[in-house]
């Protein structure tokens, strides 16, 4: 397995290297990153920015906003933060398995006296609380898992930059971010370094894969600074355009909220869009514009049937989606 580090704090490098490696080196191989950002919230690739963050809150204490490749819900990064990536064949984890992923970390703590466990469909947690939130993308039979690490992270900044609706909470039996999030080192025999805890994961997958550091050649790393110019430091990546429909509906599944913008006009969808914290391995713009045109009646699960709905919106049917869009 190749070994790289980022080498920067800046969250639209960072997102950029990831794609890179990704996409341009070599897929027979393997990937490790370990980077860490700066004062950053991390929306998922299928979330309306606007409904996921404090806006003036962000503004006022300079934190930046990126957009990711994979599904889920948004994060905040700070220097408190160790974020890893790998970069796999996805029959390492079919059917976004993500429990494998999360093996080095669970064992890396163990050997810190620190008990950690994976639950509900992609979060770490210590003693019931959420310390690390993972997520994935899936393309051509490639798979990018991602974790957030919360070593010490600021948990106040992490309450009041992320604006997560009731529906989030209800579903979970809480009553606020602050309540249901911790960090590593709120639950550590003793405070542990970025430095220490790196060193303790990057040993344990050494032992389990063996590693092989590596550092992009200065053309590539000129390629990933124009990706991040041209894409993850863009308004348009990051935020787009609000959408303005006629309907709003919103639905929680097991799978994650969706919200769905629509316009139908005679009984017939005319435009919509979809947002939420679900994972996906499909483009979700097919599901999208397969879905005009399609009768708002008795006959729409019939008419989604053919779409492989599971496939744009992972965990959810045709049923289901018909059952949101007839509101």
């Amino acid at each position: 397995m190749i070994y790289l580090e980022t080498g920067s704090t800046d969250p639209y490098f960072n997102l950029a290297f990831e794609e890179y490696v990704f996409e341009k080196l070599d897929p027979t191989r393997s990937y490790f990153i370990l980077w860490q950002n700066e004062n950053t919230i991390v929306v998922g690739k299928h979330q309306n920015t606007y409904e996921e963050i404090n806006q003036r809150y962000v503004e006022e204490h300079g934190i930046r906003v990126v957009r990711r490749l994979s599904g889920g819900g948004a994060v905040y990064h700070d220097s408190g933060n160790l974020n890893y990536t790998f970069i796999v064949d996805d029959d390492a984890a079919p059917d976004f398995n993500f429990a494998v992923f999360t093996v080095p970390v669970i064992k890396a703590l163990e050997r810190l006296g620190v008990k950690a466990e994976f639950t509900g469909r992609n979060d770490l947690t210590i003693d019931g609380k959420k310390f690390c939130g993972t997520a994935q993308y899936v393309k051509r039979g490639r798979i990018m898992h991602h974790g957030c690490i919360m070593l010490d992270s600021n948990l106040e900044v992490v309450s009041n930059a992320l604006k997560v609706r009731q529906a989030k909470f209800q579903s979970k039996g809480v009553k606020s971010v602050r309540s249901r999030v911790t960090t590593i080192n709120a639950h550590a025999p003793r405070p542990i370094t970025m430095e220490e805890f790196k060193g303790l994961l990057t040993s344990y997958i050494l032992e389990a894969e063996g590693l092989q550091p590596m550092e992009l050649t200065p053309g590539q790393l000129a390629d990933v600074r124009r990706l991040r110019d041209e894409k993850y430091a863009t308004w348009e990546w990051n935020y787009g355009a609000s959408p303005a429909y006629d309907v709003r509906l919103e639905q929680r599944f097991d799978a994650g909220l969706v919200t769905v913008y629509l316009q139908a006009e005679k009984g017939r969808i005319q435009a919509v869009k979809i947002y939420g914290d679900f994972f996906s391995a499909g483009e979700l713009s097919e599901l999208e514009d397969a879905l005009v045109g399609l009768p708002l009646d008795q006959n729409l699960a019939a008419a989604l049937e053919p779409l492989d709905v599971g496939r744009y919106i992972q965990g959810i049917t045709a049923q289901d989606l018909a059952r949101l869009l007839m509101g």
